[in-house]
């Protein structure tokens, strides 16, 4: 058979992960000739071989593509160059054109990594840090591009012979792996008293400092460790006293608690894990994976008050797997910082901010870069959903959908809360890590420098920004600084839009489709009319939407103190529906109004009366925790954002579990609302459907006069608004030609409500949009944004 030369092309993730070594070992096993080098594009083949052996080489590539590589484009053509290959080789890197290696998220250790450091035969044996091209640090470790040694912050730690030696071999999967290192040249791990005391080996028997962790964690000792991108704090989570402990000096006292186990099995003990959730926590971005508890064990009742779910995750670099080897019960591991600031990443900060938590630290040498916290996922419907973008999925860009390939580069800020921010580059978005909350000034302040820092990796030279329509948010004051500095085109992106285009886009909406009909749901966010929506149903294009419908508008009692005391809702939400005279009539007996009566009424009364500190908002956040404060959960105080609607989604979690029949929906009404058009000046009356609560209300005040179980009260508030969506989506979609309808905003992070939902609306034969990509919650906010400014730039809108 004769003998063809073919230049082959592969584009996508394919530098730096181990991808030429691969190519290089097929084609020796096959017997092919020819070279594979990086160039500008991806990776480039040249290669000479019967057709068939190179149809196999191809099929092998595809099917042995190393872990954290990824194929996206493979194209062959006849190669007309000089053929006089006599062997394969690994070429160097065209000089032809720039070498623009993607940067891969941090990967959690791979099965080969993992068995060589407990093979006492091996050189990296119990050694922390212990990598390869198929797993390790990346995003965490790196400074600058190009993707080398001297460019991260391996670059203080010279090779050994004997790593220089992998480092250098093509065969060896080791091959260019940038943070290659062992116990001779890499970096060192040790244990400090948070007293500054000194440790001695009579202490506690141990092997090594790091073995010596968990001895401390099943004494009952907090530790904080020094993770890939991040401080942890940990102590063992079946220890009650403990983990109190541990809530009281990180002033953290309800928010649920990150749980490590050694292994799949252990998870199983105290939770259901079903294939989707296997999966995830077993893949290299090894998240944190939200499972409902089974009952079978139980984690200490302080891990996750007033939940039904756990968030495991697995080990994921070999510090943990070292830490954990004789450990067989759970670990909380929480982020290492105090309430409300981001997570601590260097040793000295940690020694300060973290001495008063912590009795013990677990230190090393290698420098975090690159803040990265714990991603989070659930599975729902055997589909994944993004809570948190961070580690592991971080930096990895997302194709954008058809009409998207020419745009120009664009950096869209994100919003103020669980930010990120995204940069549009050919054809593609490129999503930061989360961020955290931006009024915190240390996560502001990082914020700024991992903008400066994406800009520099990735080449990116903005042509427009794109900003949240709220003036006061600080990405957005920031963005609209850089654009006047550097003379660029700012383009506004209404909240709610944003949402909807960033699900459209993750499920590849083209550019030019016909519009979908958004739902979104959140806490807050700018209205166009200057008012504060959250409970929004839009007719959405990325260029353009209309607002068709909303949830009734509602004054959040003393603005921003709504969102953490759940009562000023309820009796928003109550006076709204009924006048105070009518509810005492009609529910005097109950213990919710006796509560409500002894708040200041009058002063209340008068802040709605006069609009003052008592903006009018259609949020659906703050409706369920107004659902919640009159149920009692959390009805004083929440101590995070989103502990009321939490807890109440799981308390009806229980009750739908418990009950093989449905409960019944509470009703709700659909009416017209009057807005006046701001942006007319006439005075012009512009007609909404509004989604009434009074019905609601009412029903649920009479089951809390029945004595009806709270569990089935929020599992009927939830039937009653899921039917209400679906209710109001059959009515607007009446001659409109709309086939697809996405679900999007933090509120649809409620498992049961999108369940409902996506399957009411499945029946009506529609088709169903939601996140797997990024968070429905304001960590996805950043790519909806780029999304519209980049269809507005390419539609000639400056």
């Amino acid at each position: 058979m004769s003998i063809v030369t073919e230049e082959i092309r592969i584009g996508g993730t394919v530098q730096g992960v181990g991808f030429r070594p691969t190519v290089y070992r097929l084609a020796k096993a096959l017997g092919l000739r020819g070279e594979v080098r990086n160039d500008g594009r991806g990776v480039l083949i040249r290669v000479a071989g019967t057709r068939p052996t190179l149809d196999l080489f191809l099929g092998q590539l595809r099917e042995e593509c190393p872990p954290l590589a990824n194929i996206e484009t493979i194209s062959r053509q006849p190669y007309g160059g000089e053929c006089n290959f006599t062997d394969f080789i690994i070429a160097p890197s065209s000089s032809s054109s720039t070498i623009k290696t993607k940067i891969v998220p941090d990967a959690a250790t791979c099965p080969t990594c993992k068995g060589e450091v407990f093979d006492p035969f091996t050189r990296w044996y119990r050694y922390p840090f212990t990598n390869c091209t198929h797993c390790g640090p990346r995003l965490s470790i790196i400074q600058k591009l190009p993707y080398d040694r001297f460019h991260t912050s391996m670059a203080s730690f010279g090779l050994c012979p004997d790593c220089q030696g992998e480092y250098a071999d093509p065969e060896n999967r080791r091959f260019h792996a940038q943070p290659i290192a062992c116990h001779v040249c890499g970096p060192k791990a040790w244990l400090e008293r948070a007293d500054g005391k000194p440790i001695t080996a009579a202490m506690f028997s141990m092997l090594d400092d790091v073995d010596a962790v968990c001895t401390l964690l099943q004494k009952g000792e907090i530790v904080a460790i020094k993770g890939l991108g991040g401080f942890h704090l940990a102590c063992d989570a079946t220890n009650e006293t403990a983990v109190q402990k541990l809530r009281s000096r990180k002033g953290r006292y309800h928010k649920p608690f990150a749980l490590m186990a050694r292994d799949i099995d252990i998870i199983a003990e105290y939770c259901r894990i079903n294939e989707r959730e296997r999966e995830l926590l077993q893949s290299p971005a090894a998240p944190i994976v939200l499972m409902e508890t089974t009952g079978q064990k139980a984690v200490a009742s302080s891990v996750a008050p007033g939940q039904n779910t756990l968030g495991f995750m697995l080990p994921y670099t070999p510090l943990h797997h070292l830490i954990l080897k004789r450990m067989d019960r759970p670990i909380v591991l929480t982020s290492g910082n105090k309430t409300d600031e981001p997570q601590c990443i260097d040793n000295d900060t940690a020694r300060d901010k973290l001495g008063g938590i912590a009795d013990y630290f677990l230190l090393h040498d290698r420098a975090i870069v690159n803040r990265i916290d714990d991603s989070v996922v659930r599975a729902i419907a055997s589909r994944p959903q993004i809570l948190r973008r961070a580690r592991g999925y971080a930096p990895a860009p997302i194709n954008l959908p058809p009409g998207f390939e020419a745009t120009p580069d664009i950096l869209a800020m994100g919003g103020e809360l669980k930010n990120t921010f995204c940069l549009i580059k050919d054809g593609q978005a490129i999503l930061s890590q989360h961020l955290g909350d931006l009024e915190n000034p240390i996560a502001f302040s990082a914020y700024q420098d991992t903008i400066n820092l994406y800009l520099d990796l990735f080449e990116h030279n903005p042509v427009a920004l794109a900003i949240d329509l709220h003036p006061e948010y600080l990405s957005s004051k920031l963005g609209k600084e850089l654009a006047v500095a550097n003379k660029l085109p700012c383009y506004y992106i209404q909240h709610h839009h944003a949402h909807i285009a960033a699900c459209m886009a993750e499920n590849g909406v083209a550019l030019d489709a016909p519009p979908v009909l958004g739902i979104a749901l959140d806490g807050l966010g700018y209205g166009e009319d200057g008012t504060i929506w959250g409970g929004e149903f839009l007719l959405a294009s990325y260029r353009d939407f209309q607002r068709l419908a909303t949830l009734k508008p509602v004054a959040m009692l003393g603005g921003t103190q709504a969102i953490y005391q759940p009562w000023r809702n309820t009796y928003a939400h109550l006076r709204a529906a009924f006048n105070w005279t009518e509810l005492k009539q009609q529910y005097g007996d109950l213990e919710l109004l006796a509560f409500l009566e002894k708040k200041p009424r009058q002063l209340l009364e008068g802040m709605m009366a006069k609009g003052i500190n008592s903006p009018l908002a259609s949020s659906c956040g703050r409706l369920f925790d107004g659902v919640a404060g009159a149920l009692g959960i959390c009805r004083e105080a929440c101590s995070y954002e989103g502990q009321a609607a939490m807890e109440l989604e799981a308390i009806a979690a229980r009750n739908i579990l418990n009950n093989s029949e449905e409960d019944r929906g509470y009703p709700w009404d659909i009416s017209n609302m009057v807005t006046v058009k701001e942006e007319s000046c006439r005075g012009i009356e512009n007609y909404l459907y509004c989604l009434e609560l009074q019905q609601m209300w009412k029903a649920l005040l009479d089951d809390l006069q029945q004595e009806v179980p709270i569990g089935a009260i929020a599992a009927r508030f939830h039937q009653g608004l899921a039917t209400s969506i679906v209710a109001m989506v059959d009515h607007l979609r009446q001659g409109m030609n709309v086939d697809r309808v996405a679900l999007t905003g933090g509120v649809f992070q409620n498992r049961i409500l999108l369940d409902l939902v996506s399957r009411k609306l499945t029946a009506l034969g529609l088709t169903v949009l939601t996140h797997s990509l990024v968070p429905p919650n304001d960590g996805g906010l950043s790519l909806g944004q780029g999304a519209i400014a980049a269809a507005r730039y390419i539609s000639g809108e400056r």
